[in-house]
């Protein structure tokens, strides 16, 4: 979390950058990206952080997190970043929940956990 934190700190100054996703690679490295948000086309910071892993010959993701606020809030991936990620990494662990009280969850279980982790009546913050 801390490096999503600092990344999203640093980089996500504008109405373009809203999220900010880190993931450690199973040989410890980090490797981190934002969101870009356009008129045209954008990308979740999760999908810019899976393409930056191949640039960088990455085999493997172990965990990975996402937080948007300039890092005070933790935000769970979309379903097409979840499918991604499970698909990519089916091993992947995700950081998600509130931020003072995170779940570390399997990808694969990530409908089920985030149907009993999300409260009924608030919703959704997510921009791509």
């Amino acid at each position: 979390m801390q490096a999503a934190s600092a990344v999203a700190k640093l980089r996500c100054r504008s109405a373009a950058h809203t999220r900010a996703t880190a993931a450690r690679t199973t040989e410890g490295r980090i490797v981190s990206g934002v969101n870009i948000l356009h008129p045209a086309a954008g990308a979740c910071a999760e999908v810019v952080v899976v393409g930056a892993a191949v640039t960088q010959g990455v085999g493997e993701l172990e965990t990975i997190v996402t937080v948007g606020e300039r890092g005070r809030i933790l935000v769970t991936p979309c379903d097409a970043c979840r499918r991604l990620l499970a698909d990519h990494f089916p091993g992947l662990r995700m950081i998600i929940g509130p931020a003072d009280d995170p779940q570390v969850v399997p990808v694969a279980e990530m409908p089920a956990a985030i149907d009993a982790a999300k409260p009924t009546d608030e919703p959704e913050i997510r921009d791509r």
